[in-house]
C-alpha cells in the first residue's frame, strides 16, 4: 500500500470522529501554545533586560567600598562605610589607562518642594562625566558646569518625573527654585526622558547635582558613597577593572594577599548575572508547559488504543486482502503524527496570538524566534511517534483470523 493511500485512510478515519481528534489535540494546542508564550517572555525579559543595560552603558563600572569591619569585628553597613575618598577619585581619574569618563558619587533621600507641589525623591552628587557614564542627555538648559562643582553652587539637573510632580501646570522648570529638605536649589537643566528599566524602575526620578555641593552642604562628608566610571570600549571593561583595583590597592596600602576593602562590578558582569536568572526562569516556565506536551501524548495513545479496538475488524479484513503489518502500523502512525502535527499548528498560532496579546494588555516584553516554532514542531513530531508507536504496533500484530472474529 502506498504513502498517499495510507494518507488518505488516516485522513477519512480523523474526519469521521471530528469532535474526538479535536479533544485528542487539545493537550498538544494547550502545551505548544504554553511553551511558545513562556519562551516569548523569557526571551522578550532577556532582550528588553540587554537594551537597558546597553542604554545605561554596557561598559559601565561601579565602584563600592567594601565588607569593612567595625569596632569588635562587627560588619559595618554599605552606609557607615568610608573607604572610598576624593583622593581616589582623582588617583583614578589621573593614573587610570582605560577608562573614558569617571564621576563620584553621593546620594541622599528627602523631599523636594516647590509652591505648593512637594514630591519624595533622592539627590545624587556627581561630576559631568556622570552623563557620559550613564549616557543620560540634557533636553533643557544646560549641565552645571566645573566652576559650580569648585564653589558647590546650589543647581540641579532633574529628570521629566520631578518635572511633572513639580511642575504640573507645564511652566518652563529651567531656571526656577526648588527646595530640597529646606536647602534652596536653581533647576539649570532638565534630562531627556528614559522611562521605566526592566526592573521597574523610573529613570526620570532623578535630580543631579555637584557631588562637592551635595557632601558638603547636605551631607557633611568627606567619603564618597561610590564611584561611577566607563571604560573606553566594552573589550577593556576588564583591563579598566584590573587598573582601578591596582590604584585603590596602592591608595589603601592593601598588602599582597589581604582582601579589598572596596569592591568593583561593571554591567558585563551584572548583565550575566540577569541573563542567568532569565534563562533558569524561562527553562523552568518551559517545563511546566510543556508538561500539558505529556499529558497531550497520553491522549493520543489513549485515543489511538480506542481506535484500534473499534476498528479490529477492519485491520483483519485490511490484512485478509494482502495488508502487510508495516502498512497496518504505518497507518495508525500516521493518523497519531497528523493529529499531533495539527494540533502543533494551531498551538503556534495560539501562542504567538496568546504573546502579542500579553504585550498589548499587559505591556510584557516578548521576543518571538524561529527556533521556539521549529523546536514546537520537532516536539509535536516525536510526541506524535512516541505516543501513537505502541497502538500502532499492536494493531500492526493482530492476527487476522483472531481480529474477524472479533466482536
Amino acid at each position: 500500500m502506498n504513502t498517499a493511500n495510507l494518507f488518505k485512510i488516516a485522513l477519512k478515519a480523523i474526519n469521521s470522529n471530528k469532535m474526538r481528534s479535536f479533544l485528542t489535540m487539545l493537550g498538544i494546542i494547550i502545551g505548544v501554545g504554553s511553551v511558545i508564550a513562556m519562551l516569548a517572555i523569557g526571551q522578550g525579559s532577556k532582550v528588553s533586560i540587554q537594551k537597558q543595560i546597553s542604554e545605561m552603558g554596557s561598559n559601565m563600572i561601579m565602584i563600592n567600598p567594601g565588607a569593612d569591619r567595625g569596632p569588635g569585628g562587627a560588619r559595618m553597613s554599605a552606609d557607615d562605610m568610608q573607604t572610598l575618598t576624593l583622593a581616589d577619585y582623582q588617583d583614578i581619574v589621573d593614573q587610570n589607562k582605560y577608562l573614558a569618563a569617571v564621576s563620584p558619587y553621593v546620594s541622599t533621600g528627602g523631599q523636594l518642594i516647590f509652591g505648593n507641589n512637594n514630591y519624595q525623591s533622592s539627590v545624587s552628587g556627581v561630576s559631568l562625566g556622570y552623563l557620559t557614564i550613564r549616557q543620560l542627555t540634557v533636553e533643557q538648559g544646560e549641565m552645571f558646569t566645573e566652576a559650580d562643582i569648585n564653589s558647590s553652587a546650589k543647581v540641579c539637573v532633574v529628570g521629566k518625573t520631578i518635572v511633572d510632580n513639580l511642575f504640573p501646570s507645564g511652566s518652563d522648570p529651567v531656571g526656577q527654585v526648588i527646595r530640597f529638605n529646606k536647602i534652596p536649589m536653581k533647576i539649570v537643566g532638565v534630562l531627556k526622558s528614559k522611562g521605566y528599566n526592566s526592573m521597574g524602575m523610573d529613570q526620570d526620578d532623578i535630580v543631579l547635582m555637584p557631588y562637592t555641593t551635595v557632601m558638603k552642604r547636605m551631607l557633611a562628608q568627606t567619603y564618597l558613597s561610590s564611584i561611577y566610571a566607563s571604560a573606553i570600549t566594552e573589550d577593556m571593561t576588564e583591563k579598566a577593572i584590573d587598573d582601578v583595583s591596582d590604584i585603590l590597592r596602592t591608595n589603601h596600602k592593601i598588602k599582597e594577599g589581604e582582601d579589598d576593602d572596596f569592591s568593583i562590578r561593571s554591567q558585563e558582569e551584572i548583565s550575566s548575572m540577569m541573563n542567568s536568572t532569565t534563562d533558569m526562569m524561562t527553562t523552568l516556565l518551559a517545563c511546566i508547559a510543556g508538561i500539558s506536551l505529556v499529558v497531550g501524548g497520553i491522549g493520543i495513545m489513549n485515543i489511538m488504543y480506542v481506535s484500534v479496538t473499534e476498528r479490529t475488524k477492519e485491520i483483519g479484513l485490511r490484512m485478509s486482502v494482502g495488508a502487510r503489518g508495516v502498512d497496518i502500523l504505518s497507518q495508525f502512525l500516521i493518523e497519531s503524527i497528523l493529529i499531533s502535527v495539527t494540533g502543533g499548528i494551531i498551538g503556534v498560532i495560539l501562542g504567538v496570538a496568546a504573546s502579542f496579546v500579553l504585550k498589548s494588555i499587559l505591556h510584557w516584553p516578548i521576543s518571538i524566534e524561529w527556533w521556539t516554532v521549529i523546536l514546537s514542531f520537532v516536539v509535536c513530531s516525536i510526541t506524535g511517534v512516541f505516543f501513537g508507536w505502541y497502538p500502532a504496533k499492536k494493531a500492526a500484530n493482530l492476527d487476522p483470523i483472531e481480529a474477524l472474529r472479533y466482536e
